[in-house]
């Protein structure tokens, strides 16, 4: 056996130790948290469009949930303003298709996605999957995930939860964060952890294997405006091609993007111009 490879085991063993003492240390409320980045979920016959014709995932790493897996496969997912690439597909193979992004990875590709819980996408946002056999665009599937706890029924009855709940967990450290509305889901399938969104974990600077504890219960659960509880995307154009023969100072006006490209020869007014300079527009001539 190799030094490298007996160093890795020997800082593994540790690890698990120290992650013994830490969990002793805890109070009985506490709860691992999972970071959870952009990922998609396919059906097999979706697989097979998008890796080829009796294509069947394979393993890279085992996730925290029993008998859930981080696949070698990735796709690229686009909308209508841009694409992410290497986005990874978990395993097994489901029942529908979908794909869980956050609010920043929305914003890139230019599409409005409801907050949802997994498994719940009817209604929601349309996007194209590249993969290197084929592509799909779906009408619905693509959905930002609600914050939720797995948890056994054996925690749930510890922690006196029940499924479908809602409860708020707080998160000590460099950043205090409290989050609202996490929902519970209960299952003999499940290990107790929550699942955040890279978002969420960036706003209270919080890493994989961070700890939460459940702070109080939401007796009935504010949440959820989906659609409507999520800001407009603003979609705003780099420049605007002037294609007329006179700038006005009304069309300075008139115009929302802050670089005016005019055609050379075009004339502009003095008092435009001073209007530009004053709403901090910028006036270029087209190459």
């Amino acid at each position: 056996m190799n030094q490298q490879l007996i160093e890795k085991i020997v800082g593994e063993v540790l690890s698990q130790l120290g992650n013994v003492e830490v969990a002793q240390a805890l109070p009985t409320n506490a709860i691992p948290i999972a970071v959870s980045a952009r990922h998609v979920h396919l059906s097999q016959e979706h697989i097979e469009v998008i890796f080829g014709g009796g294509y069947k995932l394979t393993k890279k790493d085992d996730l925290s949930q029993p008998d859930q897996f981080a696949a070698n496969e990735t796709v690229v997912i686009a909308g209508p303003r841009g694409s992410i690439e290497r986005v990874r597909v978990l395993g097994p193979a489901r029942s529908l298709t979908q794909a869980e992004v956050s609010w920043t990875d929305a914003m890139k590709l230019g599409v409005k996605p409801p907050l949802r819980d997994s498994g719940n996408i009817n209604g929601s946002a349309a996007f194209t999957m590249i993969g290197p056999k084929g592509s799909l665009y779906l009408d619905e599937g693509l959905i930002i995930a609600q914050a939720h706890i797995h948890m056994d029924p054996h925690d749930a009855k510890r922690l006196g939860l029940k499924s479908g709940e809602y409860v708020t967990v707080e998160v000590d450290g460099v950043r205090p964060i409290a989050y609202q509305n996490v929902k519970i889901r209960v299952s003999e399938r499940y290990c107790l952890e929550m699942h955040i969104d890279t978002d969420e974990a960036n706003a209270g600077l919080i890493k994989q294997s961070a700890f939460g504890h459940i702070g109080r219960a939401v007796e009935e659960h504010p949440r959820l405006k989906e659609q409507n509880s999520l800001p407009e995307i603003i979609s705003v154009k780099k420049h605007h091609d002037y294609l007329k023969k006179l700038l006005s100072n009304d069309d300075i006006r008139e115009i929302k993007e802050n670089e005016i490209m005019i055609e050379k020869g075009t004339i502009v007014t003095a008092l435009a111009r001073d209007t530009a300079r004053e709403l901090g527009k910028s006036i270029s001539i087209r190459n």
